[in-house]
């Protein structure tokens, strides 16, 4: 069981590759989520198959590119990413992202923990004809968040073995589900498509991306176990890779099936629908594979989950701070699956807020990592005044202006089924940009306000020499 927390690893004990982080990321993609949004692309965008491949290539190339470039900040510091964040923010500054990534945090693990119960109730169906009741339901979320936990608890070594198999078996059946559909299309309808407006092709992305940010924090978590000697471009090049190969033939494989059932777009339950789709003997291993990912990416989300709880300074093992996000999604997802009217919609619509809340972080810690970063092992755990990172009363101002700033006009910007703000309807409103927007504003706002200057021990100014391992 791994018990470091927020502590930076030492040098020593730094002996991962960059091509360990390939089927980390594969593990983080492997969701027939993809699947859903891949035949949305088709049935609500109008999209034709050509144009939802350059979606599906786009996407993670931008998410996982980002997130692939915030990793690196992981194998420089050592430090899982929101301690990272505490040089760029300073250590009060730093609570404010945190909280909201935390919170934000809470939705894509309930929204994880949903569909895999999903999945777990349509192979019961399939299998045995249990038909779901709220009994069940509660059963069988507990059991699935239960088990996230477990592999989440013994940390980044069982998370490693774990996600690499369930890569491997989801993949083989997707081949066989895919080779399955290639022979069951009439593929003279999937490609005789009209194209539909680039204006949905644009928010596809945005949607794709929107998935894909949420893990950028998450970067540095997966990396700080890489030497500093470690190629950056490796570590980029394994991030996109690991998510591209997984995500570029479920949306495909998604766009080709709503061709025949398009239902496939608006369903509340996507598993037990996809499992329709499917012969009975592909259909209940492909869900089992499916859920085995489902659990992978839970597991992945709690982990690091965990150490955005222990950001804020409590002294509680790891394990503990990942077993309070385990609860907060098991009570979340209750009320998800008892309430929500209709589960896609939802989806979406919490993907392109948590789109915005993320790359208000990013855009500040992005131009740090530009301005030459380097980390103090001893300054990211100091809380005290005496802090390199405590600048002014703890924060960071121009950090904290910038993130703030950003956030806000991204909101501004952005549309969805519970919020709206007043440039919505404008053309970065209508693309599902309101994300990008956020970045841009974020970004460049820290980039034209002084970088405050760190401390010593002493309380005096720090020169960069004094900042490497």
């Amino acid at each position: 069981m791994e018990t470091r927390g927020l502590g930076p690893v030492p040098e020593s004990e730094r002996t991962g590759r960059a091509r360990t982080l390939f089927p980390t990321w594969a593990g983080a993609n492997l969701t027939v989520l993809l699947l859903t949004m891949g035949a949305g692309l088709i049935v609500l965008g109008g999209l034709n198959f050509w144009q939802v491949l350059a979606v599906a290539i786009a996407g993670p190339v931008i998410s996982f590119g980002l997130v692939g470039l915030v990793s690196i900040a992981g194998k420089e510091g050592g430090a899982p990413g929101m301690a990272l964040s505490r040089a760029a923010f300073g250590r009060r500054g730093d609570l404010l992202p945190g909280a909201l990534i935390w919170i934000a945090r809470w939705g894509r693990e309930t929204v994880n923990a949903v569909t895999g119960t999903y999945a777990v109730l349509a192979v019961l169906n399939l299998l045995f004809g249990i038909v779901s009741n709220n009994t069940l339901i509660m059963v069988t979320l507990v059991a699935f968040v239960g088990i996230s936990f477990l592999v989440s608890g013994l940390g980044v070594r069982a998370l490693r073995a774990c996600s690499t198999w369930s890569t491997y078996l989801f993949g083989c059946f997707s081949v066989l589900a895919l080779i399955h559909l290639i022979g069951s299309t009439a593929w003279d309808d999937a490609l005789s498509r009209p194209a539909g407006p680039t204006a949905m092709a644009v928010v596809g992305v945005g949607a794709l991306v929107g998935g894909g940010i949420s893990w950028v924090p998450a970067g540095p978590d997966f990396a700080r176990c890489l030497p500093r000697t470690a190629s950056g471009a490796a570590v980029v090049g394994a991030t996109v890779g690991g998510a591209g190969i997984v995500c570029l033939p479920l949306v495909l494989m998604g766009a080709v099936m709503a061709v025949a059932a398009p239902g496939l777009a608006v369903t509340d339950d996507p598993v037990s629908f996809i499992g329709a789709l499917l012969p009975d003997w592909l259909s209940v291993t492909y869900l089992l594979m499916a859920l085995a990912g489902m659990v992978m990416i839970n597991a992945m989300s709690l982990y690091s989950g965990g150490f955005t709880a222990q950001t804020p300074g409590f002294t509680v093992p790891r394990a503990w701070a990942v077993g309070v996000n385990a609860v907060i999604s098991l009570f979340l997802g209750v009320l998800l699956m008892m309430t929500a009217a209709g589960f896609m919609g939802s989806f979406v619509s919490f993907l392109m807020l948590l789109a915005v809340t993320f790359s208000a972080w990013i855009g500040v810690f992005g131009v740090d990592q530009l301005r030459g970063r380097t980390y103090d092992p001893a300054a990211l755990l100091d809380t005290m005044p005496s802090s390199a990172y405590w600048y002014t009363g703890g924060f960071a101002v121009s950090a904290v202006t910038a993130w703030a700033t950003g956030l806000v006009a991204g909101l501004l910007f952005t549309g969805v089924e519970w919020f709206s703000g007043p440039f919505a309807d404008g053309w970065i409103g209508r693309h599902g940009l309101g994300w990008t927007a956020t970045i841009v504003v974020s970004a460049t706002l820290y980039a034209l306000l002084p970088r405050p200057a760190e401390r010593g021990r002493g309380g005096g100014p720090r020169s960069d020499a004094s900042l490497h391992f």
